[in-house]
């Protein structure tokens, strides 16, 4: 299953980098989204991957840390959404500015519009 995530991860990192590297803005902001997708993927996978075990110790219950999720992924991964979701948020609201100026999401018309 890790070796299956790390495939999918390295695919979505991939995807990403070459989406970014377009000429078009909106393939740049999908992009930016699989690479939020991969990062996020990648949190759980390096953390290991542990379904149907608590996160927390119930109050006056002993468990075995073998039977405890850790929940700094969880947290990690959280943040990592919420921080992928203000950055997409951004460039979409750039690339919109930059669209009604220049009339053109192509790279190549948004630089020879510079002097």
């Amino acid at each position: 299953m890790i070796l299956l995530l790390a495939i999918v991860v390295g695919s979505l990192y991939a995807g990403g980098l070459y989406m970014i590297m377009r000429r078009v803005l909106i393939k740049l902001i999908i992009g930016l989204a699989l690479l939020a997708h991969a990062s996020n993927l990648l949190i759980f996978t390096a953390s290991g991957l542990i379904r149907g075990r608590a996160a927390l110790v119930p109050a006056g219950g002993s468990l075995d840390f073998r039977q405890v999720a850790d929940p700094l992924p969880q947290a990690l991964a959280l943040t990592a959404i919420v921080i992928g979701f203000g950055v997409l948020a951004f460039a979409l609201a750039l690339v919109q500015r930059t669209y009604q100026v220049v009339g053109s999401d192509d790279l190549d018309q948004i630089r020879s519009t510079d002097t």
